[in-house]
């Protein structure tokens, strides 16, 4: 039986338009490292009669990164967001996370920038910093 660390997980994101390489993410936060949310894979519909019924519509899945305001990572993000608003154009990428403890690699396809912060904020302490992508496709294949 594995265990379900995730301290020996790895997430690389490439982004061809910014990047020449694609970036490994490091540095999150303490409590968070990246978050995925649900998402329907059913339309459904009650009749009056009291009859569900139910068909498959595509959706926009979202997954959120946390980092550490101090991760080296926070720079790939900012640069991403430096060059999406200078050209006033989005530049989709992918990402590639690798699961040892349980024996799996996830594919996520098609990504955009969806949503983040122009800086950590501050508290005490600076708070970890979250990106927010969404992406079209997931895959799942064992390491």
């Amino acid at each position: 039986m594995g265990t379900i660390t995730s301290a020996n997980s790895s997430f690389a994101l490439r982004v061809p338009a910014v990047f020449v390489t694609p970036q490994i993410l490091q540095g999150y936060a303490a409590d968070d490292a990246f978050t995925q949310e649900a998402f329907d894979l059913a339309e459904t519909r009650m009749g009056v009669d009291g009859i569900l019924s139910a068909g498959y519509t595509p959706s926009a899945k979202r997954l959120t990164v946390m980092l550490q305001p101090d991760s080296i990572a926070l720079d790939v993000f900012l640069t991403w967001k430096a060059a999406i608003e200078a050209a006033k154009e989005q530049f989709p990428g992918g990402a590639i996370i690798a699961m040892p403890s349980i024996s799996k690699v996830f594919t996520l396809g098609t990504i955009f920038f969806k949503n983040s912060q122009g800086m950590p904020s501050a508290k005490k302490v600076l708070e970890p910093f979250p990106a927010i992508l969404e992406y079209q496709d997931l895959t799942a294949a064992p390491i």
